[in-house]
């Protein structure tokens, strides 16, 4: 999947604008009853996405193969699904979809995982090392 780091990012940020938008609503509204969910938003959506994201980008070899597009299939569904049954548990006592989420999410953990050992067991250590950082363009003065 070669765009998998621009995708998890791209996920990853609109789950950290949902999460900022539903903070500032509880706020308005001085009712935090859903902070876990912003929490869990925050947390699984922006943070974990966007660090996967950042991953994938840091070790390109990383995006080869099917485990990654299988992590990303596992993951980013998971990332709004566990918020959204979170919502469902508190307010209405349902707490299956987030039960269900919770473990589609932990399948999607331990693929990135085995993804990372792979890439520790390599046997080359220029395999292993960061892609460097692309060049900023100087500004003309």
């Amino acid at each position: 999947m070669a765009r998998i780091d621009i995708w998890f990012l791209l996920l990853a940020t609109l789950c950290l604008t949902t999460g900022v938008s539903l903070g500032i609503v509880m706020g308005i509204r001085h009712d935090f009853a859903l902070a876990p969910v912003h929490a869990h938003t925050n947390l699984v959506g922006w943070a974990s996405l966007a660090l996967f994201g950042l991953t994938y980008r840091a070790w390109p070899g990383l995006r080869e193969g099917w485990s990654a597009r299988l992590h990303f299939v596992l993951s980013a569904p998971a990332a709004v699904l566990f918020p959204a049954g979170i919502y469902l548990a508190i307010l209405h006592g349902e707490p299956l979809l987030a039960i269900l989420a919770s473990f589609l999410w932990l399948g999607g953990v331990l693929t990135f995982l085995g993804k990372l050992v792979r890439l520790a067991r390599t046997a080359t250590e220029e395999a292993t090392e960061a892609a460097p950082a692309p060049a900023l363009p100087m500004p003309a003065e």
